[in-house]
């Protein structure tokens, strides 16, 4: 066989893997189309279910919840931005499924049964950080913002009296939607820590040693992560680098679960090297003390 053939010959399953690529990124874009759509004709209850909490911090104020359009346009592009949101989240499972058929035929037997089960688990914690940013961050966040309001009043001083300027809220639907949003899309993200370094592990590119001794700047990194996404309470904060810190701790218990069972299977095969791969630590104890 000449050259030329060879090289016609490997370039036809690149164009067919092209070709299959094309088709998934269609599927998955007209089911992100589909979404939107669906989210748009019904954005007001969404939008509704999105301002609960703030209106529950206003109703224990004895504030009216109301959220203003302060640009003629703003309306649609808050129905917009929840289309898009709603429309991603909608079309995440078909979008999922198209990327698990289009590297599930170049994957062996035993790598499909190690790489779906973080394609389930990285939906699931991207909602359940969500669901932890709706219930519990905003809340908090929320009152304390409105804390900072201040009613009319009279001050008397030097036999005079002066009126003080109150401050009440009166917020852009726009700017409160973005806000929730960035609550809700950060935290999905940093739910998926575990996963994210469980599937490193998995792959070799992390140990549960290494990322003890990564601990004090894993520290450092949340703790700047907790300042970006979250408002400048005290409380919020801490409750963010709290949970953060707890899945990166979960984190290094998985991985060092991979080890142990990679060791197993190595030791069983008669392929394990004490020597070359070492010892697997399973507990967080140095194994030198």
């Amino acid at each position: 066989m000449s050259a030329a053939d060879e090289l016609e010959d490997s370039a036809a399953p690149l164009i067919e893997h092209l070709t299959e690529l094309r088709s998934r990124l269609i599927r998955s874009l007209l089911a992100f189309i589909v979404g939107m759509v669906i989210c748009f004709m019904v954005w007001n209850p969404i939008f509704n279910f999105l301002t609960l909490p703030l209106c529950d911090a206003l109703a224990s104020r004895g504030q009216s919840c109301d959220l203003q359009f302060i640009a003629l346009e703003e309306g649609f592009f808050v129905a917009i931005s929840i289309s898009l949101l709603g429309g991603l989240l909608l079309s995440f499972p078909m979008i999922s499924y198209q990327l698990w058929r289009f590297v599930a035929p170049g994957l062996y037997k035993n790598e499909k049964g190690a790489f779906l089960p973080f394609l389930v688990a990285s939906p699931f914690m991207f909602f359940l950080g969500a669901a932890f940013a709706y219930y519990v961050i905003t809340p908090l966040a929320f009152g304390f913002f409105l804390g900072f309001q201040q009613e009319n009043m009279l001050l008397e001083g030097d036999g005079a009296t002066t009126a003080a300027a109150g401050i009440l809220f009166q917020g852009s639907a726009k700017a409160y939607l973005n806000l929730t949003i960035k609550f809700i899309v950060a935290f999905g993200l940093c739910f998926q820590l575990p996963v994210l370094l469980t599937l490193m592990g998995k792959a070799g590119l992390v140990s549960a040693r290494g990322l003890r001794g990564t601990r004090k700047y894993a520290v450092v990194g949340i703790l700047i992560v907790a300042a970006l996404a979250t408002p400048p309470d005290v409380i919020s904060q801490v409750i963010l680098f709290v949970v953060v810190y707890g899945l990166y701790e979960i984190s290094i218990q998985l991985v060092a679960r991979v080890e142990r069972k990679r060791e197993a299977k190595l030791r069983a095969e008669g392929l394990w090297d004490d020597d070359l791969h070492g010892d697997t630590v399973a507990d967080d104890e140095d194994p030198k003390a």
